[in-house]
C-alpha cells in the first residue's frame, strides 16, 4: 500500500568528486540530499507485492543508488501528507469515498503529475506510517498540506490494524491479508480555520498543533517541517527540530 509516507531525503556529508561513483576525491562537497520519489511501500523488498516497483525505494536505497557509501548519511527525513492518498490499484485501509474523499482530492489538488489521474484519498494511516517511519530509520517527519484539513470538525486517524478481529502487531506484506485488515481510528477534534498565512508552529490554531503531536506521538517519530500550502514561505520549520540543526 503505497500511501503518503515515506519519500525518504538522505542528509549527507560527502568530501568527494560529485560523479556517478562518488570515488575520486576532488572538490569536496559539503552537503548532498537524495531525494526519492517512490516510498517504502512501493519497495520490492519490503513494500506490499505485487503493488511495487522493481527498485529500493527505502532509504538504504540512497547508497545503492548512487555509490553514496552508508557512512556518509548524517539523516533521514521522511515526507507525509497530513491524510492519506494512493495512486493506482492495490489496499488501502483508511480510503474514503463520496463527498469527503473529493473534498480532499479538490482541495488537496490530488492529481497524479504526469497522468493527471485522480488519486484515492483517505484519512492519515499512522500504521503505515510508523512502519515507513522504522524501516527507514527516520530521523524527523515532514508533514505537508496540512491546510487541506482547515475545514473539518473532525478527523480520524487509523491508529492500527485488526484481521478477523484481533489487533495486528506488523505491517502485512501479502496483499490478501492487507485487503482483510479493518482500520482503528482515534478521532481528534478540528481547528475550522485557515492555517495558510501563518507562519510559525506556535501561531497554528491549537488543535491543529494538537493533532500534529498526536501524529508524531504515535508513528514514534518528530514531525519537524509543517507545511500549509504550496509556497515556499508557507513551510513551517519549528524551533529546536532537527530540521532546524541540518540546515544550520
Amino acid at each position: 500500500m503505497a500511501l503518503t509516507m515515506a519519500c525518504a531525503t538522505v542528509l549527507g556529508t560527502m568530501p568527494a568528486y560529485a560523479n556517478s561513483s562518488f570515488s575520486h576525491t576532488a572538490t569536496p562537497i559539503k552537503h548532498l540530499v537524495v531525494i526519492f520519489q517512490e516510498n517504502v511501500s512501493f519497495d520490492h523488498y519490503f513494500g506490499t507485492y505485487p503493488f511495487v516497483t522493481s527498485s529500493n525505494a527505502t532509504a538504504g536505497g540512497a547508497c545503492t543508488g548512487t555509490g553514496l557509501a552508508p557512512g556518509r548519511i548524517t539523516g533521514v527525513l521522511g515526507i507525509a501528507k497530513a491524510y492519506t492518498t494512493r495512486v493506482g490499484a492495490g489496499p488501502f485501509p483508511t480510503e474514503l469515498t463520496g463527498e469527503l474523499e473529493e473534498f480532499l482530492r479538490t482541495k488537496g489538488f490530488e492529481y497524479g503529475a504526469s497522468t493527471g489521474r485522480p488519486r484515492r484519498c483517505g484519512w492519515f494511516d499512522a500504521f503505515v506510517v510508523r512502519y515507513s517511519a522504522a524501516s527507514n530509520g527516520l530521523n524527523s517527519i515532514a508533514m505537508t498540506k496540512l491546510d487541506v484539513l482547515d475545514e473539518f470538525k473532525e478527523i480520524k486517524v487509523c491508529t492500527g490494524y485488526t484481521r478477523n478481529g484481533k489487533p495486528v502487531e506488523d505491517m502485512p506484506f501479502d496483499a490478501k491479508h492487507l485487503e482483510e485488515i479493518k482500520p482503528v481510528y482515534e478521532t481528534l477534534p478540528g481547528w475550522e480555520e485557515s492555517t495558510t498565512k501563518i507562519t510559525e508552529f506556535a501561531k497554528l490554531p491549537d488543535n491543529a498543533r494538537a493533532y500534529v503531536d498526536r501524529l508524531s506521538e504515535i508513528v514514534d517519530c518528530e514531525i519537524s517541517v509543517v507545511s500549509v500550502g504550496p509556497e515556499r514561505n508557507q513551510t513551517i520549520v519549528r524551533p529546536g527540530s532537527l530540521f532546524e540543526e541540518w540546515q544550520k
